[in-house]
């Protein structure tokens, strides 16, 4: 595509006059400029894309998008915000792919991955084509790939659905992070349900507060528009028993859809019973009430459920359908994953790295647990610092035997993140081991017949961060390797 055709969707006063050349890519990272490429000069949290310009032309940049003019050698284009028109050409560049997808959008504090995965296969069983972008992975029908970010930049979310395009597929499942509301990069991506699961505590070290973060959520719905085509209708599939949901409402001119289970809505889950194989409960919409069986387990995974239902309905599915592909979901990687070595006891993994989240995870544990429960938690460095203190008074809330550990201490100090979690409690019941490999070992030596171990934080990651080293570490192996030398 022509320079000028890919600027023309700026739709900027800025006269462009010079050379058009063809571009071949559009880059924001100099390490993956071409000959041909579109360079835009983005400000980052450490870097200034501008500094690059000159060594993005000498890797073969034959265009510059910046905010300010400069003397390279190709063409600049000036803009007052090169993130906003970086999404806006990716989309042009691209030709517009998400216009061409079925779109479904996830947001929320917790659940986005679960209910994400759940869509996959009711999706998969009623034979449509599907797309995944999230925390764990991005997959283009089977084949995967690594995701640095639960969000991708503009850029990659636009190259990504242009894949998906060219294998033919026809609906795309993501998780949206505030994150990625906050600084532009779902832009351009033309949602046709916009699904919320939750909001608690999390990310303040970004937003600041509360507020800032469900503002950021809130774009998400606002963004979908106020148009109400016939051919391609917009829906906001929304928890009813989160306070924020009142907000957003307020901020979308959408199709409303509410789920819940204790306040009223239009799909809800009556009669709940949590048991250490599954969770029952009564579905209720439409007028019609149905016994659904899952292989899941818990209340969070009943509204992981709900907000699936909601989305899939809206999507013209089946509710029969529906109900059949969730009874038949084992579970998600890292979330709620029990780890099996032929022992006796419970050992679960479980990517519960929020206060909210954790409180959820220890109460169903606690639903079935009879004897001692164990969890191993701890907090990631340069994260929201408040939370720590929170996140050890609930593990002493709801467990028998809380360790405290580390979990990702990227450039922090993992001793004094630890003693920021002990802030929060005054009781001595709980035990301090840094390092996270020996204090999973160690509850695994210590559980007996019938107790459970709850591994918090981690779920599918495979890696540890200290320092500025990415280390090789699995909850999941470790947790099993530490078993089978217990039972030799």
């Amino acid at each position: 595509m022509r320079l000028q055709a890919i600027l023309s969707a700026l739709h900027s006063l800025t006269v462009f006059e010079g050379e058009n050349p063809e571009i071949t890519s559009i880059e924001h990272d100099t390490r993956r400029v071409k000959k041909g490429s579109l360079f835009v000069c983005v400000k980052g949290y450490t870097v200034d894309g501008h500094d690059f310009a000159k060594k993005a032309v000498a890797l073969g940049a034959a265009a510059i998008l910046a905010e300010k003019p400069m003397n390279v050698g190709v063409p600049v284009f000036v803009v007052r915000d090169t993130k906003r028109a970086m999404a806006v050409v990716a989309d042009a560049f691209y030709n517009h792919p998400t216009q061409k997808l079925k779109l479904i959008g996830i947001t929320g504090t917790n659940g986005k991955t679960t209910t994400s995965h759940l869509l996959e296969k009711i999706f998969q069983d009623e034979h449509v084509e599907t797309g995944l972008i999230g925390t764990m992975y991005t997959k283009i029908g089977d084949k995967k790939a690594e995701t640095k970010n639960t969000t991708p930049d503009s850029v990659t979310l636009q190259q990504i659905f242009h894949q998906m395009t060219q294998v033919q597929v026809d609906t795309a499942i993501m998780e949206v992070s505030s994150h990625a509301l906050e600084l532009g990069r779902v832009h351009g991506c033309d949602y046709d349900i916009a699904v919320f699961t939750n909001l608690t505590q999390d990310h303040l070290d970004f937003h600041g507060t509360m507020e800032r973060y469900k503002f950021a959520k809130s774009l998400f719905f606002s963004q979908l528009g106020n148009a109400y085509l016939d051919n391609r209708p917009k829906y906001a599939v929304l928890n009813a028993d989160d306070e924020a949901t009142e907000d957003f409402i307020k901020a979308t001119a959408a199709h409303i859809l509410t789920y819940g289970i204790d306040r009223e809505a239009d799909i809800m889950a009556k009669n709940i019973s949590i048991h250490s194989s599954g969770t029952q409960f009564t579905l209720v919409t439409g007028g019609r009430e149905q016994t659904v069986n899952l292989q899941l387990i818990g209340k969070f995974s009943v509204y992981n459920v709900l907000a699936a239902i909601g989305a899939s309905l809206c999507a013209g599915v089946n509710l029969d359908s529906i109900i059949q592909s969730l009874e038949s979901v084992q579970g998600v990687a890292g979330r709620f994953e029990l780890v099996q070595g032929g022992q006796d006891f419970t050992v679960i993994v479980d990517y519960a790295h929020t206060p909210d989240s954790l409180e959820n995870v220890l109460k169903t544990v606690r639903e079935f647990a009879h004897k001692k429960i164990f969890v191993i938690v701890g907090c990631g460095g340069d994260r929201d610092k408040t939370k720590r203190p929170i996140m050890a008074k609930i593990a002493l809330e709801w467990a028998t035997d809380p360790i405290f550990t580390s979990d990702n201490p990227r450039s922090e100090n993992p001793a004094q993140i630890l003693r920021d979690m002990e802030e929060g409690v005054h009781e001595k019941n709980y035990q301090v081991i840094e390092d996270r490999k020996e204090a999973i070992e160690y509850a695994i030596s210590a559980a007996t017949s019938g107790d459970v171990i709850l591994i918090a934080g981690k779920g599918h990651e495979t890696y540890q961060i200290i320092g500025d080293q990415v280390l090789d570490f699995d909850d999941r192996m470790v947790a099993k390797e530490a078993i089978l030398r217990n039972r030799k």
